[in-house]
């Protein structure tokens, strides 16, 4: 949802899912109340077990599910996916895979929606600080942090 430009070259787009799922969605006015959304990664892979060497990018874009509650027919869950049980330890492991997977000075972009989980719980996730980003509160919701993977 956040891509310009998915075709970069050096762009690769991962999702543990390849799916087009129509759920319920009157937001948009359409006279069935369904909308349909496409999955569609470069990679099918798991956030929490990238299949990177070490050291591999010196970019990566984290923008993990945000939803702990959800309906089983719910367009943002099938937009954002939703997170499990265990998603603390989720979490903590896809920080941990990014930062393996970046180059050391490399760069991380994190994205946040604070609808459910509140930023400052996600961030005790992680034993990096971000160097900066945007907090802008409950009335915006999304947050985008940059982090820097520090030099071996």
């Amino acid at each position: 949802m956040m891509w310009f430009n998915r075709e970069h070259p050096e762009a690769v787009f991962g999702d543990r899912r390849s799916e087009t799922v129509t759920v319920t969605d009157r937001s948009h006015g359409r006279l069935n109340g369904t909308r349909t959304l496409r999955v569609c990664p470069d990679m099918l892979m798991d956030f929490r077990a990238m299949p990177f060497k070490d050291d591999t990018f010196r970019l990566v874009a984290f923008d993990p599910p945000h939803l702990v509650r959800a309906g089983p027919r719910s367009w943002l869950a099938a937009k954002y996916g939703k997170l499990g049980q265990d998603w603390r330890d989720d979490l903590r492991a896809g920080f941990s895979e990014c930062f393996r997977v970046l180059h050391p000075d490399g760069v991380l972009v994190f994205k946040w929606s604070e609808t459910q989980v509140k930023l400052s719980v996600v961030l005790t996730l992680t034993p990096h600080a971000p160097l900066f980003g945007n907090t802008s509160g409950k009335k915006a919701g999304t947050h985008w942090l940059v982090f820097m993977k520090p030099p071996k």
